[in-house]
């Protein structure tokens, strides 16, 4: 899902961005683009993609193959999967893939796994 954003909105993170450079002038610009996602509560979804995109690092390549659609909502991952029986092995091992995919992020994004 694309957000777009409006000239007001892009000129309140420009101004946001110039205050927080000018009093951290030694900070690095990893740190003080964190601090404005932060800011405008753009964090969470990065986070959130951050850990959609690990889904075929932590489970592979044959597993991605059988994801129909993946995305979350409310702390909880929902993966549609086209093969029954990789749904139920996945299950089985839900709690593991949960700190898995939150470990690969560096922070807990999602509390729960829900397979369809």
């Amino acid at each position: 899902m694309k957000k777009s954003y409006s000239y007001s909105q892009l000129s309140t993170l420009n101004s946001q961005l110039s205050t927080i450079m000018r009093r951290h002038n030694t900070q690095k610009f990893g740190e003080v683009l964190k601090e404005v996602l932060q800011n405008q509560h753009l964090d969470t979804k990065l986070y959130e993609m951050q850990l959609i995109e690990s889904w075929e690092k932590v489970l592979g390549a044959t597993v991605k193959k059988y994801t129909t659609d993946i995305y979350i909502y409310n702390q909880k991952l929902y993966v549609k999967l086209s093969s029954s029986i990789l749904r139920n092995d996945l299950l089985l091992s839900r709690e593991k893939l949960i700190q898995a995919l939150n470990k690969q992020v560096g922070v807990p994004v999602i509390s729960d796994i829900i397979f369809r």
